[in-house]
């Protein structure tokens, strides 16, 4: 990150910054007619505003904004009121000033890691039943290896520029530190994003338990995501400036798992339950320095789903909605057409 150029001038910004401008003009209403795409998590009472190619991440009541992920900018801190955005006058011409300028590296997803969770000596959850006359074991590591492999392979033919990664290919053993050391391994270039999909199956004692759903970081755990050489030691910029960084991994988050839930739904249709997204502090996510999520494809405790994640042509349903789902968000994350939501 660039964050190096201009961390001598923030503690001057800051300074300098005048009070609060009022703050009288509804967010989302004016964005209807300035082609501005915003996005707001309820939860951590953040957002992303995309425009132009830039991207501007800002926080309920925080003055400070975060620019295209790598520089910073103080102006009025957004407000929010009656579960409205509010801002002033001048929020919103900073926030044009930055749109209208040329974008000299576009940004870009350049690496997906695909962990198949499980493996090796731990099989996951398991059942046996009965099929065609013989017993069968339904084990987590083996769907979870084919669903990942078969993502990688649509993943490698869609994009043949990015990286392409998993974290194991074979029935092999990786602790969850050794999962997580991968990912955060990865390395990209200037202005481009790892994301980190985990995919996993689920199981319950109820056994009529069914269905699938996909975990996001919860806002409530925080992370830290920015190496403390780029603030030089400054512990109140480095803790602001991390919060920022490690609120918008947490806002692609939910972008992605808000995708992945929409493409799942849309090949699986009434086959199985969504149960929608969620929040967790799943380790392989909270210790992954990008944005993350887990999702759980169905439950082996419950023999009629345990019997569509032992069928193939179940199993490449799914593998479509995740995939789907990632190719929308890799389309919003790179500038196309995002959506707005504010709830």
């Amino acid at each position: 990150m660039k964050l190096k150029k201009i961390i001598s001038l923030i503690n001057i910004l800051l300074f300098a910054a005048g009070l609060f401008a009022a703050n009288d003009i509804a967010l989302l209403e004016k964005s209807k007619n300035s082609g501005m795409t915003i996005y707001w998590d309820s939860l951590s009472e953040s957002g992303i505003i995309e425009k132009n190619g830039h991207q501007l991440s800002f926080r309920n009541g925080e003055r400070m904004v975060l620019l295209d992920s790598i520089r910073m900018m103080i102006t009025d801190a957004p407000e929010l009121r009656d579960n409205q955005l509010y801002v002033s006058k001048k929020f919103l011409d900073d926030s044009e000033e930055f749109f209208n300028q040329k974008s000299e590296l576009p940004f870009k997803v350049g690496a997906i890691l695909i962990d198949a969770g499980h493996g090796g000596k731990d099989p996951g959850a398991l059942k046996t039943y009965k099929i065609n006359g013989k017993n069968v074991t339904i084990q987590e590591k083996d769907i979870t290896l084919k669903v990942s492999k078969m993502l990688a392979e649509r993943l490698k033919a869609a994009y043949p520029g990015k990286q392409i990664i998993l974290t194991r290919n074979t029935d092999k053993f990786l602790t969850l530190g050794e999962r997580t050391d991968i990912a955060n391994g990865v390395k990209v270039g200037e202005n481009e994003a790892v994301l980190f999909i985990s995919v996993h199956v689920n199981s319950s004692l109820n056994k009529t338990s069914s269905g699938y759903e996909v975990w996001y970081l919860s806002p409530g755990y925080r992370r830290n995501v920015l190496d403390k050489s780029a603030v030089d030691g400054d512990e109140n910029l480095y803790t602001a400036l991390n919060a920022m960084l490690e609120e918008e991994y947490t806002t692609e988050s939910i972008m992605i798992a808000k995708f992945i839930m929409d493409g799942l739904q849309a090949q699986i249709g009434k086959e199985s339950t969504a149960r929608g997204i969620k929040a967790e502090e799943w380790f392989v996510v909270r210790n992954s320095n990008m944005p993350s999520v887990l999702i759980e494809l169905g439950f082996v405790s419950n023999e009629k789903e345990a019997l569509l994640l032992n069928d193939e042509r179940y199993l490449k349903k799914a593998t479509l909605g995740i995939y789907n789902g990632i190719a929308a968000f890799i389309t919003h994350f790179e500038r196309s057409q995002g959506f707005t939501s504010i709830k």
